[in-house]
């Protein structure tokens, strides 16, 4: 899958989770730039990430990730 394809799909979850349909990802966004995704939040986002995508992430690749960009390629690294 294209890495616009899975940004896209990740705004999606996003726009969903948090109900603003303002929220506009690209891949260097991260958590100082979207103002309602503190930690709590982020455990919901992982979960509904590898939920849409049918992956699964382990601490390792979690740890590695500093923004959208990384999230969306890791997606796309379990995608294959």
């Amino acid at each position: 899958m294209e890495l616009n394809e899975i940004l896209k799909q990740v705004n999606n979850i996003f726009v969903e989770l948090f109900d603003d349909k303002s929220i506009v990802l690209n891949e260097q966004s991260d958590t100082s730039t979207i103002e309602a995704w503190d930690s709590l939040n982020h455990i919901q986002v992982i979960t509904a990430v590898e939920k849409r995508f049918k992956v699964r992430f382990d601490l390792n690749d979690l740890l590695n990730f500093q923004n959208i960009g990384d999230l969306c390629r890791g997606v796309q690294s379990k995608l294959g």
